[in-house]
């Protein structure tokens, strides 16, 4: 017989082990670049996030552009003497008022004057003090040494000409007229006022502590020029010491007479017929004296400074017997050599201030972030005024009868760690608290960008969600994979997997507008059932299994399952009929009320439980799917020689099959942990975006993917709102990455304890 020879050096052969070469070398170098892509778009976006947070890490910084004569000022005449100092909105021009009642306007880069306006023409008096309104309303009230009081306001124009060039043109109003106001016998000390639409409150003190208070008002004129005032005296009342200063809140309910020694004093001027008096409260430490008493943006708060360099804000809360307090809530203190506070200003946009020692050391602080931006020598001598622009872009100080003007560069100060991730004692809380509130309809907002409670939503969503995910993928993965007919496995994996093509958005529409009203109408019959459907599967199962051998063996092996569906549907149909019944005998008929009203827990009907089925239904599939591989691609003959050995069929599960497939399990849960935290639309649309940290199933959450989307298309770009929206997509990247690599490492450690199975 003749053997045949095959000739491996063919040139098919050799011509076929190039071709398989050639596509070995395009395969692992195709793979190789795409795994280097994946890694390196990770790392992009990790870089480009850094790049959109970084900047809210900067401290502020000042850059000085100009020096000049102070504009009017003659040192031998102290008529000519600054009373109060302003610029326009764009730091372009300059307002100081003199003593002599003039207004001089002049350019901010060289202290030109543009326009001079004399105020108290026809008046034999002085400017004796002079006191805004509310921040940045530009309306000046001029406490005269005759005991009265004029209402100014200062305001700029822009007119373009035939190229579009614009100028600035400076002008002072009296929206109140220009008739002084009749308010003491005596020169004013110190004066205050705030208004809103329809009213207005003056209050007027000077050296004999009597305080005088004037309400106004306001009727709108015909032709909407100004206003008409209706006058109305109070009775004057008596203070415990001269008031050096006065301060009205926001909502005209409170007046704060502070003097120099230290001590303050507190009335409710509700009704300017009964003021009432409270205690005297000492502001500064002993020993210390008071050198500056100005209230913050928005008026709720007030700052205090003293001689030994610490600044304090303070406002009114509710102590634990519900009496409002006038309380100290934080402290401010240069971070070297600490001296006496001469002055501080105020921005007009943000719930900043600044502050000068009388070393001529500028602090720049902000009150929410309890946070120092700035320290710096800027002058070498004594500060009579300091101001800062209204976009808080620029300083104005006068010195040595100097002007000085610096640049001031501090675009993110609302952020710091302790706002970002601890309890903030915010203006009109009674304590210290998490809060997202990113906006509101006004100015004097106070920005409340604590990531707290959106970390805590996220975590929350996830774990309800994972609590109904988990045991149904699991077991039914188990049972899929190890149990159940091939005939059968193959036509369910498909349809479970299938599940995962369905969009997000239609399931959170779904729980919205479907699963949301239905547990609340519900409610006792989803809790029965969480009771009913496993003791009723239980039962069945017991019966089952006692049943006759003839009868059961009629069921093919791996089929037995398909028993339970009309069980299920059973038991469901069975829960919620019970539903009714047990409202009416245990809970007054409506569990929802009861839950609310006699257990004193709060209800919403887009809550974590809603979210928890949801969620957990697009869930299901992904952990489905890879533990079900796992458990399927345990060898067969690790199980076969278990159950040869004696094992049952459940022994070698728990025993051989789950640990060996720990791994992919344990990937399993974590790539659903990934998904649930990552998810937006359903947690988006399932639930009330409530930012509130509680652990109530009834409650719903706000997750920090769902913040994203609904507030970065409503953030200005570059803002502090829109970097700390990117700061939270950190955070998340952060927290999928560090809990991928902690899963990894334990993914690895099962894997070589079980690999030698």
């Amino acid at each position: 017989m003749s053997s045949v020879k095959l000739d491996l050096n063919s040139p098919a052969l050799a011509r076929k082990r190039k071709i398989r070469n050639l596509k070995d070398k395009v395969a692992t170098h195709g793979i190789g670049i795409g795994g280097i892509s994946v890694i390196m778009t990770i790392m992009l976006i990790f870089l480009y996030l850094l790049y959109e947070v970084a900047p809210m890490l900067k401290s502020a910084s000042v850059e000085k552009i100009a020096e000049y004569d102070v504009p009017g000022l003659n040192s031998a005449d102290k008529s000519t003497k600054t009373m109060y100092l302003a610029t326009e909105e764009q730091a372009e021009i300059g307002m100081r008022l003199t003593v002599a009642g003039d207004v001089l306007f002049f350019n901010l880069k060289d202290g030109a004057i543009i326009e001079t306006v004399s105020l108290l023409d026809g008046i034999d008096s002085q400017v004796s003090t002079v006191s805004e309104g509310r921040i940045g309303s530009r309306l000046l009230i001029l406490g005269l040494e005759n005991g009265q009081a004029l209402l100014v306001k200062h305001k700029y124009n822009a007119e373009y000409d035939a190229d579009g060039v614009r100028t600035l043109l400076p002008e002072v109003v009296y929206p109140y007229g220009e008739e002084p106001i009749d308010l003491l016998e005596e020169p004013i000390v110190s004066v205050a006022m705030n208004e809103d639409d329809e009213n207005m409150v003056l209050v007027a003190s000077g050296n004999s502590a009597t305080a005088q208070i004037v309400h106004f008002e306001k009727e709108e004129d015909l032709f909407g020029d100004g206003y008409e005032l209706e006058r109305y005296d109070a009775p004057s009342f008596e203070l415990s010491q001269r008031a050096d200063f006065l301060v009205i809140d926001a909502e005209m309910d409170w007046l704060f007479s502070a003097n120099k020694s230290g001590t303050m004093e507190r009335f409710n001027i509700e009704d300017v017929d009964a003021v009432e008096r409270f205690e005297v409260t000492r502001v500064v430490d002993k020993g210390e004296s008071l050198t500056q008493f100005e209230p913050l943006l928005g008026g709720i708060s007030i700052l205090i400074s003293d001689t030994a360099g610490r600044t304090a804000q303070w406002f009114m809360a509710r102590d634990e017997e519900g009496t409002p307090q006038f309380m100290k809530v934080r402290a401010f203190e240069a971070e070297e050599d600490p001296q006496s506070i001469r002055l501080i200003a105020t921005e007009e946009r943000r719930k900043g201030f600044y502050t000068v020692d009388q070393n001529g050391v500028v602090s720049i602080y902000n009150t929410t972030a309890h946070r120092s931006l700035l320290e710096e020598k800027l002058v070498e001598s004594h500060v009579d005024f300091m101001v800062v622009a209204p976009r808080a872009n620029a300083l104005l100080v006068e010195t040595a009868a100097k002007l000085k003007v610096w640049e001031v560069e501090n675009k993110h100060p609302e952020v710091s760690w302790s706002s970002l991730w601890h309890e903030v004692w915010y203006e009109d809380y009674d304590e210290p608290d998490y809060i997202w509130q990113s906006s509101a309809a006004t100015n004097d907002f106070e920005p409340k960008m604590s990531l707290a409670p959106l970390a805590f939503g996220t975590i929350k969503a996830a774990l309800y969600a994972m609590l109904f995910a988990i045991p149904l993928a699991i077991c039914g993965a188990i049972y899929t994979a190890y149990f159940m007919a091939p005939e059968w496995r193959r036509k369910v994996k498909p349809v479970i997997e299938l599940m995962e093509a369905l969009p997000t958005v239609i399931i959170g529409f779904l729980a919205g507008l479907f699963l949301a009203p239905f547990i609340e109408t519900n409610l006792s019959g989803v809790f029965t059932l969480l009771i009913v459907l496993p003791v009723g599967i239980l039962l069945f199962g017991f019966a089952w299994a006692n049943l006759p051998k003839s009868i059961r063996h009629r069921v093919p092996d791996g089929w037995d399952a398909a028993l339970l569906i009309p069980v299920l549907l059973f038991l469901v149909w069975f829960s919620l009929a019970l539903a009714t019944p047990i409202e009416l005998a245990f809970f007054g008929g409506d569990m929802r009320t009861w839950i609310s009203h006699d257990l004193g827990i709060s209800f919403d009907q887009r809550n974590a439980l809603v979210v928890g089925i949801a969620m957990g239904f697009a869930v299901i599939p992904s952990i489905f799917s890879i533990a079900e591989d796992a458990i399927f691609s345990v060898p067969k003959h690790l199980s076969h020689g278990s159950l040869a050995l004696g094992a049952t069929p459940w022994q070698t599960l728990v025993r051989v099959v789950m640990p060996t497939a720990s791994p992919g399990i344990f990937s399993a849960v974590m790539i659903g942990m990934g998904r649930a935290v990552g998810e937006t639309m359903i947690v988006l649309m399932a639930t009330g975006n409530t930012p509130v940290m509680d652990w109530n199933i009834f409650e719903g959450m706000r997750t920090l993917s769902a913040n994203i989307a609904v507030e970065v298309a409503e953030s200005e770009v570059h803002s502090t709102h829109y970097r700390v929206l990117f700061l939270a997509a950190f955070v998340l990247f952060m927290f999928t990455f560090v809990v991928n690599t902690i899963a990894e490492l334990i993914r690895q450690r099962l894997r070589n304890k079980y690999g030698s199975l």
